[in-house]
């Protein structure tokens, strides 16, 4: 393989294992992103798939070998990685696919502070670098250019365990490099969890019962933690580590995979549910009727409480969120500012503005105390919080936060991207009190609705999304819509 154009993505690197992505790959990976982050040390950990233990790793050993010191932090969800790169302030690599079938894994990178690394912020010269590797010595199962550097004593704080150095030796191909960082193994769930709580209070809140749904995946490891002491019962759905993923796929956001957890939250009475996404960085909220909560209302919600504690901050949303979440920013004294889709935009604008808060549609949640990295936990803990300090139900609670008809993000699979662009643009520019915009796709705009239909970078696909005042005004938009795109 010299060309990893398949699996190297806009943020994050993911295919099939291990046709796509095995022990040796990983191992390269690791190399190149202590090579191009000039990394010291990384921290590295990994999901419960079945193949997330040797390629994480396989990376730690090829950081090893350009210089750089590894701790590993075994299972843990995506945002806990987060953590681990922000508290430890190095670069961070987390193994997963997040909601990916089984047969997938991948890498989520981040720089010191959990800094994201994308295409434009090194993974594109990561990528470069491993091709170069693989070019140079397709057959050689070793990193290549490895230093040779004398042996040096190990103190008690770098010493490897018995663990780790089965690790070391099994990584990658199995066959010997000459490393020269050292290797350790951390635990961090419970500074994890302690530091979430840290920043939102629940110990006054009224006792609380919530199913959680972790779909097998890393909510299984990281709600009994950080949940533990707190006012709730908790009434555990697929809570078992699982990365064949035996009850339904880990991807909230698909209605057909929170029917377990709706019908749960019914038949117990509970006050809400929540379902995590495989690596648990993204977190789904489903009312006491069993009905979803938009993503977007979660946003408005959550940053009307960011607000509440940094008054007249920026919170970052994308351009396919409700417009009720800039509303709602205003109505609490905030300044909203519109980016594109993409969490490498969000943590861009975060970071240039001093955002706050940020909320993407997709149920990514962005927090300036964390690094303005995404965790779902987080904002977890905010709903329930929000919910506990009063004394309504959820769904009184986010109403005020869920104004609008929104038709949900609808693909469609087109020969040619531009023209069929290009006929919506013309069927909707002539008409009166409507503006357009070219952020991100094309965004049509009136003052009692909105639309956007914006092109897929790794397949032939259109994404659309409407929103109007009213159900039938946004059905009669989307229908004409799809027509346009799907001629």
């Amino acid at each position: 393989m010299e060309s990893l154009a398949q699996i190297v993505k806009a943020y994050d690197v993911r295919g099939v294992y291990p046709d796509q992505l095995d022990d040796r790959i990983a191992e390269l990976f690791g190399a190149a992103f202590a090579e191009v982050t000039d990394a010291r040390a990384i921290v590295v950990g990994h999901d419960m798939r079945p193949s997330s233990p040797g390629l994480a790793a396989a990376f730690a050993r090829g950081a090893l070998a350009r210089g750089a010191d590894a701790t590993l932090i075994g299972l843990c969800s995506t945002d806990q990685l987060y953590f681990a790169s922000g508290n430890m302030n190095v670069p961070g690599a987390m193994f997963t696919a997040s909601h990916n079938p089984a047969r997938y894994n991948g890498i989520k990178m981040c720089r010191a502070g959990a800094a994201p690394v994308g295409q434009d912020t090194g993974l594109a010269e990561i990528r470069a670098l491993v091709e170069s590797w693989l070019r140079e010595t397709p057959e050689t199962p070793e990193t290549p250019e490895t230093p040779e550097t004398p042996e040096t004593a190990e103190t008690p704080e770098t010493a490897e365990t018995p663990e780790t150095a089965e690790a070391a030796e099994t990584a990658g191909t199995g066959e010997a490099t000459e490393a020269t960082g050292t290797l350790t193994q951390r635990d961090t769930l419970d500074d994890y969890a302690a530091y979430l709580l840290s920043l939102v209070d629940l110990s006054a809140i009224r006792p609380l019962k919530v199913v959680v749904d972790a779909g097998n995946g890393m909510g299984g490891h990281t709600v009994p933690t950080v949940f533990a002491g707190l006012p709730l019962d908790v009434v555990p759905l697929y809570f078992e580590l699982d990365g064949t993923f035996p009850n339904h796929e880990a991807n909230p956001l698909d209605p057909k995979n929170i029917v377990d957890l709706q019908a749960r939250v019914l038949a117990e009475g509970a006050d809400l549910g929540l379902a995590f996404d495989g690596d648990a960085d993204r977190c789904f909220v489903v009312d006491e009727r069993g009905r979803g909560v938009p993503p977007s209302a979660i946003t408005a919600l959550v940053a009307a409480r960011e607000l509440a504690k940094h008054p007249g901050s920026t919170v970052i949303h994308n351009l396919i969120t409700s417009r009720s979440v800039p509303e709602v920013v205003r109505e609490n004294g905030g300044t909203p500012v519109r980016t594109r889709v993409g969490h490498s935009f969000i943590k861009q604008e975060m970071a240039t503005t001093g955002a706050v808060f940020g909320g993407e549609h997709s149920a990514h949640y962005y927090f300036r105390d964390f690094w303005n990295a995404d965790t779902g936990m987080l904002a977890a803990l905010h709903v329930l919080a929000a919910l506990g300090g009063q004394d309504g139900p959820l769904s009184e609670l986010v109403s005020s936060y869920d104004r609008y008809t929104g038709s949900g993000e609808i693909n469609s699979t087109v020969d040619d991207q531009k023209a069929r662009m290009a006929a919506v643009r013309a069927a909707f520019a002539p008409r009166d009190g409507v503006t357009l915009d070219d952020l991100d796709g094309l965004t049509v705009e009136s003052a009692h609705w909105w639309l956007n239909v914006r092109p897929s970078n790794t397949e032939p696909l259109l994404r659309l999304n409407v929103e109007a005042r009213d159900e039938e005004t946004m059905a009669k938009l989307r229908d004409e819509a799809l027509t346009l795109i799907r001629d």
